[in-house]
């Protein structure tokens, strides 16, 4: 990866303080309090319904809470210019690739994420964008794609070049939505090295990345977050809070938990 600013560790990328988010009557989060770091890796589980992607919108600034603050990046989100903070917050989602046009080349999808934009209009783009972003896609592995449409891609392969997207602008925090959703065992293995190597680059952003399952934690995450119901269970350095007592909470059945090689399981206790 192309180096980034080395944060110190302690530096705080994000606060979030007593935040909830109301639709109607359904609270879809509860009162979370959650800081992130530079260097840290955070791993977000829980069931269907328990908060993980609105707590990530909250975190991009797509999504503003009903209660409570949240700050990035040193910025109250409520007082910040989102023009000038949100470019250093990478982004990766199944509904990004869905506003992507089909017929938009690989290349471009890349790109255009220096203007926070899915189509290439007539924005201009440098030498050093273009060997940036050939560099990027030839890392996760798509070298040979820089020139195909994106809906003729594979799901992995889509996957792929959103994560080469989501680090084109050198971001300081970088959000992966349920990266491995929809991957078959091979497509889900690849993406989960890529994310391991960059996992353990001590000049990678933090990150958070989202999923339903212990088994898509790549190697090299430091920290975990477990929601239920839109609400923390359990909070913390990963090898102290995922536990079986945590994970039984959050998933309401009595679950065993193990881990080898720096990867995580769960199994329901028959």
């Amino acid at each position: 990866m192309t180096a980034v600013l080395q944060l110190p560790r302690t530096y705080e990328l994000a606060a979030l303080r007593g935040v909830s988010v109301r639709i109607g009557d359904s609270w879809l989060l509860r009162d979370i309090d959650w800081n992130i770091r530079a260097g840290e890796r955070w791993a977000v589980i829980g069931a269907n319904g328990a908060g993980k992607t609105t707590l990530l919108q909250v975190l991009a600034g797509v999504r503003r809470p009903s209660e409570g603050s949240v700050e990035l990046l040193d910025e109250p989100l409520d007082e910040a210019d989102l023009d000038e903070v949100l470019p250093r917050v990478g982004w990766g989602s199944a509904s990004l690739a869905e506003a992507i046009p089909r017929g938009e080349l690989v290349l471009n999808v890349v790109l255009t994420a220096s203007y926070a934009a899915t189509v290439r209009g007539d924005e201009r783009y440098d030498a050093y964008d273009i060997t940036r972003a050939r560099g990027l896609l030839t890392q996760v592995g798509c070298r040979t794609l820089v020139e195909r449409p994106f809906g003729t891609l594979s799901e992995g392969e889509r996957k792929r070049v959103l994560l080469a997207r989501s680090i084109m602008t050198d971001p300081e925090l970088l959000l992966l939505d349920e990266p491995a959703a929809g991957l078959d065992l091979g497509g889900r293995e690849a993406l989960l090295r890529m994310l391991g190597r960059l996992a353990r680059d001590p000049q990678a952003p933090a990150t958070v990345l989202v999923s339903h399952h212990v088994e898509e934690i790549p190697v090299g995450f430091t920290h975990v977050l477990v929601l239920r119901q839109g609400a923390v269970v359990a909070g913390g350095p990963i090898e102290r809070t995922l536990t079986a007592a945590v994970l039984t909470a959050a998933f309401g059945l009595p679950l065993r938990v193990s881990r080898a090689e720096g990867r995580w399981s769960a199994r329901a206790l028959v």
